[in-house]
């Protein structure tokens, strides 16, 4: 898998994530993949996840398929 240029990419969080601090970011702007990242490491590591399976997760979670 290649690396992607990540310093573009435009990185949000849930509106559900509150104040917490404990909380995800998905990064936008790329072909393909998703890139994930932890919100208070934004220079740390990033899961890349390609566009289908992010897809296919999100819809298991709207459909409450987890636990």
């Amino acid at each position: 898998m290649y690396a992607p240029e990540l310093r573009h990419s435009r990185w949000r969080k849930s509106s559900y994530s509150g104040q917490g601090g404990n909380c995800l970011e998905a990064g936008g702007g790329t072909v393909g993949i998703i890139p994930i990242r932890d919100s208070k490491a934004p220079d740390g590591p990033t899961l890349l996840v390609p566009t289908d399976a992010w897809g296919d997760f999100i819809r298991n979670v709207k459909d409450e398929r987890f636990g």
